[in-house]
């Protein structure tokens, strides 16, 4: 069985969105939240996993992980409310 692999999003302390990818889910997000996992989160704990998905290899996680970095608060927010309608419009150009 191929292993899985992660995108998610947190969201800290502060209310901005840490986006990321890995192996482990539940250990990744224990070591954001010892301030372990990355620059962004250390001083944004507690962080709190607001989404992710489930992909088979990981450049697929990684992909994914570096699309959504590009993305607007508003459109990271609608991914995360399952909101398609405002995912849709927050993908238009202006």
């Amino acid at each position: 069985m191929a292993p899985t692999h992660f995108f998610y999003i947190l969201r800290c302390s502060d209310a901005s969105f840490y986006v990321g990818s890995t192996t482990n889910l539940e250990n990744r997000l224990k070591k954001h939240n010892q301030g372990k996992g990355a620059a962004h989160t250390v001083k944004r704990r507690p962080v709190q996993l607001v989404y992710h998905e489930q992909f088979s290899n990981l450049n697929d996680a990684v992909k994914r992980e570096r699309q959504v970095k590009r993305w607007s608060r508003a459109k990271k927010e609608a991914l995360i409310s399952g909101d398609m309608e405002m995912l849709r419009k927050s993908s238009k150009r202006h």
